[in-house]
């Protein structure tokens, strides 16, 4: 019996030490970013040049010409939560996979359905649902591991950056989202009872998507009616009325901000300074 637990023992201990976990010569990054309405989730893997060549004719890691799965190991893939355009295509929410056909000038980045590709491998041009091409630039750093990254992101646009070695595209990505939120705040203003914070989002709405100044005002002035200790209000409706022209409202409207955040957030007294300054 006890040699029979000691053949078990050290089998178990010869089969443990087998199990050596090394890191992964390409890493996966998953990157989750909000945009819009919704949020876009990315996810790929990270080679590394490693003195190899890169991005060239013939070269050993994505060859120009030749259709690329935007990293290693398995297919890149992006999912968006909301609908998105993209090189002037409207794309449903949902899972796709990335490819790109890289060039010396140009780049074809292309959102493709085969969700169970392995890299490149089983990529049908019939599944493609955007083909976007794009500037190839010259990067200012040497980036050794392929990055993938959002930037310039804002209420409705952003864009795909992927930079390897000296070279770098960007792709960019917008969403419609002004009507969704005109409609959310029109139904909201008529309800029985509207809240300050209601009358403040609709006057930042007006202000900075629909550039409708006057409109913005006269929720502004309500917002402020409505909450007498809301400095950040009253910053606004500094800003507003500057936009529309009337310096002395503004500066007025201003120099209330500063009073009112004095001892309480410092950023706001700067804020309110500056826009003085600017008037």
């Amino acid at each position: 019996m006890k040699k029979i637990l000691f053949i078990v023992a050290a089998f178990l201990t010869t089969f443990a030490s087998a199990q050596i976990k090394m890191p992964a010569p390409s890493t996966t990054q998953k990157i989750n970013q909000d945009f819009g309405m919704g949020a876009i989730e990315l996810t790929y893997s990270r080679p590394n040049i490693k003195g190899r060549t890169v991005l060239k004719e013939n070269s050993e890691l994505a060859p120009l010409g030749s259709i690329w799965r935007l990293g290693a190991n398995a297919a890149t893939k992006i999912k968006f939560t909301d609908k998105v355009t993209i090189g002037g295509t409207e794309l449903e929410a949902g899972t796709y996979v990335i490819y790109a056909i890289p060039g010396k000038e140009m780049w074809d980045v292309i959102f493709n359905k085969g969700l169970n590709n392995w890299g490149s491998d089983g990529y049908k041009e019939a599944e493609d649902v955007v083909r976007v091409k794009v500037k190839a630039l010259k990067s200012s750093n040497f980036a050794e591991s392929f990055t993938m990254q959002f930037a310039n992101i804002a209420a409705e646009t952003c864009e795909l950056h992927m930079t390897w070695g000296s070279v770098q595209v960007a792709v960019p990505i917008s969403t419609n989202i002004k009507d969704r939120v005109r409609a959310q705040i029109e139904k909201a203003l008529t309800a029985e009872t509207v809240q300050a914070n209601t009358y403040y989002n609709a006057a930042s709405f007006y202000y900075d998507f629909d550039k409708d100044n006057n409109n913005a005002l006269v929720n502004i002035t309500k917002a402020v009616e409505a909450s007498k200790d809301a400095y950040w209000m009253v910053l606004l409706k500094a800003r507003i009325e500057k936009a529309l022209g009337d310096k002395v409202s503004a500066k007025a409207s201003a120099q209330k901000c500063i009073d009112m955040a004095t001892g309480k957030n410092a950023d706001y007294v700067t804020f309110a300074n500056k826009l003085i300054k600017s008037l």
